[in-house]
């Protein structure tokens, strides 16, 4: 299948679920979220655009929505990633994600969200994102009928959560997303430039050590920001009479959090 058919299944895809109400369309200011905004307005579907703020989204990312996307509802978050850790009492792990559920799965309750979630960006959402997901999340699929592909997943089941999902563009690789954008001289963030090829939260733990040293070489503030929210964290924990033996102190819990069962590795390298 050539790109511009798959734009047109895609635009479909779109019109074919569209709810009477319109979308709740997911915006994060990043690649794929722009894709969808512009292939939901080649649709010509009815749909709300929400940026779901999170305090530590980065600083090019909110500029370039409100300078680009306007009419792009921007969702203040109902508290700071640091008062957040401070009140959860320990840092936002891959496995304790308690910042998602705060900052991104809460939009759209009760109505149809689209986003630009791909199969592409990670193996995990292979196996366990479709293309239309009603109430999210679910081990039942069902397979749909326009659809010839026999090994992917598009409808889900589940009680979980009191909306639908739709993810129109989950089949599509990352050049043909490059592709749409620049065929239509669409701009995107200046982050990509600067090589960054996947955009999000800063410090975001399921980015990996890498990323997370990068970032926060590249945004200091908010490495400090961290820092001054896990004293927080260690006060109230403390207070709480939980177990702080293994962080003594900020940098430490930072260091664990970074690095995890790595540090005494990484320090023995040092002194090597």
């Amino acid at each position: 299948m050539n790109h511009n058919d798959k734009v047109q299944k895609t635009i479909e895809r779109i019109k074919a679920f569209e709810p009477p109400g319109g979308y709740f369309l997911a915006f994060s200011g990043g690649k794929d979220s722009q894709c969808i905004y512009h292939l939901a307005k080649e649709a010509d579907v009815k749909f709300e655009a929400h940026f779901h703020m999170t305090s530590v989204d980065p600083p090019e990312v909110i500029s370039f929505v409100r300078k680009y996307y306007p009419d792009v509802i921007m969702d203040k978050p109902p508290e700071s990633m640091w008062q957040l850790i401070e009140r959860k009492k320990i840092p936002p792990t891959r496995i304790i994600r308690y910042c998602c559920s705060v900052y991104k799965e809460k939009g759209g309750k009760g109505k149809t969200v689209i986003t630009g979630i791909r199969w592409a960006e990670s193996a995990r959402r292979k196996n366990s994102r479709a293309m239309l997901e009603l109430n999210a999340y679910s081990k039942k699929k069902i397979m749909l009928n326009n659809d010839n592909d026999e090994a992917r997943r598009m409808l889900e089941n589940c009680q979980l959560k009191s909306k639908h999902i739709l993810n129109p563009i989950v089949d599509w690789l990352t050049d043909e997303v490059w592709t749409y954008l620049n065929n239509r001289d669409i701009p995107h963030c200046c982050l990509y430039d600067e090589g960054f090829q996947r955009i999000g939260c800063i410090g975001c733990p399921m980015a990996g050590k890498k990323r997370m040293l990068r970032e926060f070489a590249r945004w200091p503030k908010y490495y400090n920001a961290y820092l001054r929210a896990f004293d927080r964290m260690l006060i109230a924990r403390r207070e709480a009479g939980l177990c702080c033996n293994h962080w003594p102190d900020a940098q430490s819990v930072m260091d664990w959090w970074i690095y995890g069962k790595n540090i005494e590795e990484k320090e023995h390298k040092k002194s090597t």
